[in-house]
């Protein structure tokens, strides 16, 4: 796949365009005039129809389109099924999908009666058009069974751990990194692993409703440390909130959060206020967030780039996880 040029396709009026351009700077210094910037420009009807066109030529490229998370779902949806289709009746050489934040990832099994499995209505629709799909700390890493393309889940936690040694070591110390609920106990201990500490615990939740936590207890021992709260998603912020006041309870110093996508559905007041610290990925670009000052944004341009880079010369991205 050496041979063939890469096209970067974001689109210029929206919030990932910043990103796309960051890693596309970024690959340009690791790979020169392969890689070249590509603009998709939305067509808007009266009637609310869209018609996206992408600007440059794509015959035999390499393409890997940067789509924005912050569209509404619905939206996503729908232009990301026209730009993938536009870019194979282009005459693409292969399309990857670059999802940062994948959308629908949540809705992965019937859980009760007369409900869709919306990963696979997604996973369906993409596979038709595109190659490949590149995302980040993917929901529940089990999807992947419902592509018959490679979907490659790219891991956050390096990334973070390193930002948080450089700016916040004082909060590394006597740290207890905790799971709001047991279903994320693995990526808790992955993660204490990573920052150098053997200390995990967990939150047994109970719910009113999805999105609104009813009790939350703390399974472990938080009492004298520094207690950094590990997700994929931050919503509502209902189970942080939550989760700073039981630690607290039990006695912990400081409280923060880590997640890699921010989509805050309630606004990011009632976390911010209860939390020493909140720091986020930038899968997910609501410029509120970045306005706020409250929240340190970490930036994953460099992953995806080199991720980008590994795919479009045919090497492994293995490496990236280690």
């Amino acid at each position: 796949m050496g041979e063939y040029k890469c096209s970067i396709i974001a689109d210029p009026k929206g919030n990932a365009w910043d990103f796309a351009k960051e890693v596309h700077r970024l690959l340009v210094e690791m790979g020169g005039k392969k890689y070249e910037l590509n603009e998709e420009n939305v067509k808007r009807f009266r009637d609310g129809e869209i018609k996206p066109r992408i600007k440059d030529n794509l015959r035999r490229k390499n393409c890997f389109f940067i789509h924005d998370s912050t569209k509404k779902p619905a939206d996503w949806f729908l232009e990301l099924a026209l730009m993938l289709e536009t870019m194979q009746n282009s005459s693409a050489q292969e399309i990857t999908a670059v999802l940062p934040y994948l959308r629908f990832s949540r809705q992965d099994r019937k859980d009760e009666s007369r409900v869709p499995i919306s990963t696979q209505v997604v996973a369906g629709m993409i596979e038709k058009y595109a190659d490949r799909v590149l995302t980040l700390d993917v929901h529940n890493p089990a999807i992947q069974n419902a592509y018959h393309i490679p979907l490659d889940n790219l891991y956050s936690f390096a990334t973070a751990v390193t930002y948080l040694k450089e700016k916040h070591p004082e909060f590394l110390e006597n740290l207890v990194v905790m799971s709001p609920d047991a279903g994320g106990v693995d990526r808790a201990e992955a993660f204490a692993k990573r920052v150098g500490t053997e200390r995990a615990v967990y939150g047994s939740k109970r719910r009113k409703e999805s999105g609104e936590v009813k009790n939350l207890e703390i399974v472990g021992d938080v009492a004298g440390c520094n207690v950094l709260v590990v997700d994929d998603i931050i919503d509502s912020g209902g189970t942080l909130v939550r989760a700073s006041a039981a630690a607290r309870e039990r006695g912990a110093k400081r409280v923060g959060a880590y997640a890699a996508h921010g989509i805050f559905t309630e606004g990011i007041d009632k976390i911010t206020k209860c939390l020493d610290l909140v720091v986020v990925g930038d899968s997910v670009v609501l410029p509120e967030v970045r306005k706020s000052g409250k929240i340190e944004v970490i930036s994953f341009a460099k992953l995806f780039a080199e991720a980008i880079s590994r795919i479009s010369e045919g090497e492994s991205l293995s490496e990236l996880f280690d």
